[in-house]
């Protein structure tokens, strides 16, 4: 059965991969985090207007202040995968 991911399990899948990628690398789960958000600062500054600040920080904010929201947020996020882990379904 193949099953469509979203696109925020697409990105999580492309976590794990990279993070198989790095192989016993010290670190590499977040070496792999800053990858990706290396590249989501930039696409926020390319299409975000100048309000992309304020929208990156939203979501800092949230994480920091709110953990359970920023949780139900991902979790909306997700399609038939909710409440799994999307490991191995794009190969």
């Amino acid at each position: 059965m193949m099953v469509e991911l979203t696109p925020l399990e697409k990105v999580e899948s492309l976590f794990e991969e990279l993070s198989d990628w790095y192989g016993e690398a010290d670190k590499k789960e977040l070496r792999v985090a800053a990858k990706l958000l290396i590249v989501a600062l930039d696409k926020f500054s390319q299409h975000g207007g100048s309000d992309w600040r304020e929208l990156v920080m939203e979501y800092v904010d949230m994480l920091k202040d709110d953990p359970d929201k920023f949780a139900k947020v991902m979790e909306s996020n997700r399609g038939e995968l909710k409440g799994k882990k999307p490991t191995d379904l794009l190969h």
